[in-house]
């Protein structure tokens, strides 16, 4: 069962969805790129989710659950205090990041004592424990509290951005360096990069578009996205496709309205990103999720 959720007002200028998915058999399931970068809670903890290049199979026993929140494109380049690129095709445990530390004052209360509306309001900040996973057998409200740990999770690092740095005199010898001083704020032509990317604009004309030079855009698209322009402009243009098939609109029509040279370029494409074929991903089978291991 896999379900997404919008995000509360707050957080949806950064945050895509949340989602959770509880695996009702053993199985492997295939992640395809799209650009995003999630934070999860998994059986083995919290990890990150980098941004994707390719295909990205990931095996669930029964009774697996993750809970994630997933951020938009080019939303989260300032969030974990490492360049984005460096997380790029990677499932990276939280506790390895600089953002960890920000995150472990967050002690009460116990998620299992959450109320499930928690999930959509602010709240006073529940604990973030990556041990011990919850079991599979555990219920529903469980589900809502895993939520609410990782939307205030996510409060917290957005409320960290815009906090004024104190002086180092007045600062805590243990309070956890400011993200911000390792990687730069998020670019706030990201939104308007990937959309003109997956509408047809080429790399130069939204270099253009920006009074910027190719070789400034690729600096700001690394670090905005993980990504070189060309590889984001792929992606999100895959996304686009994957979008109009699933609603059903003929192949050729896809290939055409998504910005392919043909439908053989689509078809190439698809298998280069996903591993499979585009008529496999859509309409979508239950196996392609966003849902990292």
């Amino acid at each position: 069962m896999y379900e997404e959720r919008p995000p509360a007002p707050d957080l949806a200028a950064r945050v895509a969805c949340h989602w959770h998915q509880v695996s009702e058999s053993g199985s492997t399931q295939l992640v395809v790129p799209d650009a995003c970068v999630d934070l999860i809670w998994g059986p083995g903890g919290l990890f990150v989710a980098g941004p994707d290049t390719g295909p990205m199979p990931t095996k669930m026993a029964t009774g697996d659950v993750f809970v994630g929140v997933r951020f938009r494109p080019g939303a989260a380049s300032d969030l974990f205090g490492v360049p984005l690129h460096t997380l790029r095709d990677q499932r990276v445990p939280l506790s390895d990041l600089p953002a960890a530390a920000l995150l472990a004052p967050i002690t009460t209360p116990e998620p299992t004592t959450l109320h499930p509306a928690a999930f959509a309001t602010p709240h006073p900040r529940p604990a973030l424990r990556a041990e011990p996973p919850f079991p599979a057998t555990r219920t529903a409200p469980d589900l809502a509290a895993r939520h609410a740990t990782l939307t205030a999770a996510t409060r917290t690092l957005l409320t960290h951005l815009t906090t004024p740095a104190r002086p180092a005199t007045e600062a805590r010898a243990t309070a956890p360096a400011r993200l911000t001083d390792s990687t730069p704020p998020a670019d706030p032509a990201a939104p308007f990069i990937a959309r003109a990317l997956r509408h047809g604009r080429s790399v130069s004309e939204v270099a253009r578009d920006l009074g910027l030079s190719e070789r400034q855009l690729h600096r700001r698209s690394l670090t905005a996205f993980g990504y070189a322009p060309k590889t984001l402009q792929r992606i999100v243009r895959f996304q686009r496709a994957l979008r109009l098939a699933r609603a059903g609109v003929p192949l050729a029509t896809v290939a055409a309205e998504a910005g392919y040279a043909d439908q053989a370029h689509l078809s190439h494409e698809v298998k280069r990103l996903s591993g499979v074929s585009l008529r496999t991903l859509a309409p979508p089978p239950s196996f392609v999720l966003r849902l990292l291991a």
